[in-house]
């Protein structure tokens, strides 16, 4: 193990190639940050809020967790920081822990995800299916604009775990007790939010509708909920007890996962909307598990590579990393010059960019895509989209695998053929042979793979007469035999041989006879093909099929 990890280790660690192109490309590099630094902080505020813990520990979680990643990640245009599908994780917890929960779980995902990249996980998570993925995505931007509707319409936030009973219990309270002014700011917000892009791409929309729902507030003398003042130094997070560590570990694997699923997937947008080197999975997950660690340590939240803030850094003309550090200083910048304008903006401000960015998450094209490709990719959507509403997102992943493997298995099933052939006359002596053997002698085609999930079907394709005295196998093209497989052959030679029909072999893989073996379908090795009906060639079996006439005639 450390022999590996000291050949793994330089792959993983930063090097001068990854600022390749820098002396050209700085003043580009700087520009991006700068918008993307702009475009992240209404978001950076807003998941801070939104995950309980508050305004300060997005910022933090925006600048430590965005500077770390940049240096170390796999991508060259990832940016890192809060997101809105860590918040949904997030939220349940601090409402059971505390707040100060995220730290020690930051750390531990962190841990994790390090752990990940040692173990070279990054390309296993290129087999999560699309439809699963699709389905998430939509189930989280659903739990994100239902957990803002009570902060959107100026109402309690109901005690609830699940996000969608909380949104119906905070539509209910306001229906009571209306309060149009957090109506009027949420509206303009979203509306700035969503309609500003279409202006100009670059506009950083969100900034905008925060400032002027802030000025709207202010100037009407409204009384809405606010972040209020920053903090004036980090908190200092203490090291949980073992006992609380083992209780933390289940949801460390659930932030751990997002994080690296996630990160993923938006250094992938990166690599399409530029032409930078692809990015290493391997090196992303151990950047963005040693981003997790220090904004745990330095009192942010659980982080992941942002899709939307990465796409801003590509098409604004990032070329180097340089434009994701340069954002993470634009933010802590405007944290240490501006603490007093951020403590003023509502609340309710952020909902509505929140709710925007939930919708914006949707890829409505794949999503359509999923939902017209097959019935089995559609519900693998709808399932896990359900499951993450209803309970939560492990839960809800864990379905979709399940109901993906399910079906996968279902369709492999579908192709395994027996396929009865007709008998050549290559190796038979005269037409009266051929003729004989064409009446008596049965040759099945075997196809694809035989294993568990096709067992059962596999027996049932078989279809003898009352003339058939021998029935050739020929196994030739069987993709895959497992254990269950090779007993549904032995089941079905006996059921054959039982009925008075001898059935011979047609010789396989050797990995396939060995297995044959195993499972006493044959018992003698290949080269002994007349002892166990196991033949190297078709025409030795029709031979042999010929002796076995010639004995009955």
């Amino acid at each position: 193990m450390g022999a590996r990890l000291r050949s793994l280790l330089p792959s993983l660690l930063p090097r001068r190639a990854d600022y390749a192109g820098l002396r050209r490309s700085w003043p580009r590099d700087l520009a991006a940050g700068l918008t993307v630094g702009v475009v992240a902080l209404p978001l950076a505020l807003a998941f801070g809020v939104a995950s309980g813990v508050g305004a300060a520990a997005g910022l933090v979680t925006a600048v430590i967790a965005g500077t770390v990643a940049a240096v170390f990640g796999g991508s060259h245009l990832q940016v890192s920081g809060p997101t809105g599908a860590m918040t949904v994780v997030l939220i349940p917890l601090v409402a059971q822990h505390g707040a100060a929960v995220v730290y020690p779980v930051a750390v531990l995902a962190g841990l994790l995800v390090v752990l990940a990249a040692v173990l070279r996980v990054g390309r296993l998570l290129a087999y999560v299916p699309w439809p699963l993925v699709e389905g998430f995505t939509v189930g989280i931007a659903a739990v994100i604009a239902a957990q803002e509707i009570p902060s959107g319409l100026g109402v309690a936030k109901p005690d609830l775990d699940n996000a969608a009973a909380a949104a119906a219990v905070a539509v209910g309270r306001f229906a009571r007790h209306p309060h149009w002014p957090a109506v009027v700011l949420l509206l303009i917000t979203m509306a700035l939010t969503a309609l500003l892009p279409r202006l100009h791409r670059t506009l950083p929309a969100g900034l905008i509708a925060v400032a002027v729902a802030t000025a709207a507030a202010h100037g009407f003398g409204w009384s809405v909920p606010r972040i209020g003042a920053l903090p004036a130094g980090l908190p200092t997070p203490s090291i949980p007890a073992f006992g609380d560590t083992l209780a933390l570990a289940g949801p460390a694997l659930t932030v751990a996962f997002l994080a690296a699923l996630e990160s993923l997937l938006s250094a992938q947008v990166a690599d399409g909307l530029s032409d930078r080197p692809r990015y290493e999975p391997d090196r992303e997950l151990f950047g963005q598990g040693l981003a997790n660690i220090a904004s745990g340590l330095a009192g942010g939240l659980p982080a992941t590579g942002a899709i939307a803030r990465t796409a801003v850094n590509a098409r604004a003309g990032a070329h180097t990393r340089v434009a994701a550090l340069a954002h993470a200083a634009v933010l802590a910048l405007i944290v240490y010059t501006a603490a007093p304008v951020v403590a003023q903006i509502p609340t309710v401000a952020l909902a509505g960019v929140l709710i925007v960015t939930a919708y914006r998450m949707v890829d409505q094209h794949a999503v359509r895509a999923v939902l017209g490709s097959s019935p089995g990719d559609r519900a693998v959507l709808i399932v896990t989209a359900v499951a993450t509403v209803a309970f939560d997102l492990l839960r809800a992943v864990l379905a979709g695998l399940v109901l993906a493997g399910v079906l996968a298995l279902a369709q492999l099933s579908r192709t395994v053929r027996a396929t009865a052939e007709p008998v050549g006359a290559d190796g038979l002596d005269d037409a009266a042979e051929h003729e004989l053997v064409r009446r008596h002698v049965l040759v099945y085609r075997v196809d694809g793979p035989l294993f568990f999930a096709a067992a059962a079907r596999f027996i049932t394709t078989f279809a003898t007469s009352s003339d058939v005295r021998v029935v050739i196998l020929r196994l030739g093209a069987l993709d895959m035999l497992d254990a269950t497989g090779a007993r549904a052959l032995a089941e079905l030679i006996d059921d054959l041989e039982q009925r008075g029909i001898v059935v011979l072999v047609k010789c396989v893989e050797p990995d396939h006879a060995r297995m044959l073996r195993r499972v006493n379908v044959v018992t003698a090795p290949p080269v002994d093909c007349a002892a166990d009906h196991l033949f190297g060639d078709l025409p030795a079996a029709l031979a042999h099929a010929q002796s076995h006439l010639a004995v009955g005639a």
